[in-house]
C-alpha cells in the first residue's frame, strides 16, 4: 500500500508539472478546492497527498484528473474510473436548474474562493435550520 501511495504522489506531482503548475501543496489545495464541491481539503490533507503518506477518495481523483487533463488510472489508481464521472453528475445537474439559479451560482462562482467559503457555511447552515424546524 506504500508503494501505490508513494506512486500517486509521484504521478500527481508530474501531472501538476506537466500543466504547469508548481507541485506545492498551496498550489494543490487552491486548485483542487475551486473544482470540488464537497468539503474543502486543509493545506495538510493535499500535503499527505504530495507526499506519499495518504491517498485521495475515487471521486477526488476523479476530480484531479479532469483538472489536469488526464485519466485516474494515469494518476495511479484505476479503480477511481468507477467513481461517477464529472460528466454524468454535471447532466444530472444541468437538468434540474432554472435560469435563476443558474444565474446565481455563475455568480457565486466568480467570487474568490474565501468569499465561496463563507457563502458555502452561510447557505449549509440555512439547509440545517430548516430541516431542524417543526412543521
Amino acid at each position: 500500500m506504500q508503494d501505490t501511495k508513494r506512486e500517486f504522489a509521484r504521478r500527481l506531482k508530474a501531472a501538476m508539472e506537466a500543466e504547469g503548475y508548481p507541485s506545492r501543496p498551496a498550489v494543490l489545495e487552491r486548485e483542487f478546492n475551486t473544482r470540488y464541491w464537497g468539503k474543502p481539503m486543509t493545506l495538510h490533507g493535499v500535503r499527505r497527498w504530495l507526499e506519499g503518506e495518504t491517498l485521495p477518495s475515487f471521486e477526488k481523483v476523479a476530480v484531479l484528473a479532469e483538472w489536469l487533463r488526464t485519466t485516474p488510472e494515469e494518476l495511479g489508481l484505476a479503480a477511481a474510473s468507477r467513481a461517477p464521472r464529472v460528466e454524468q453528475r454535471r447532466a444530472n445537474w444541468d437538468s434540474g436548474v432554472g435560469y435563476q439559479e443558474r444565474e446565481l451560482f455563475e455568480a457565486f462562482l466568480r467570487l474568490p474562493v474565501p468569499q465561496r467559503r463563507v457563502v458555502r457555511e452561510v447557505i449549509l447552515t440555512f439547509v440545517k435550520a430548516s430541516t431542524q424546524e417543526p412543521g
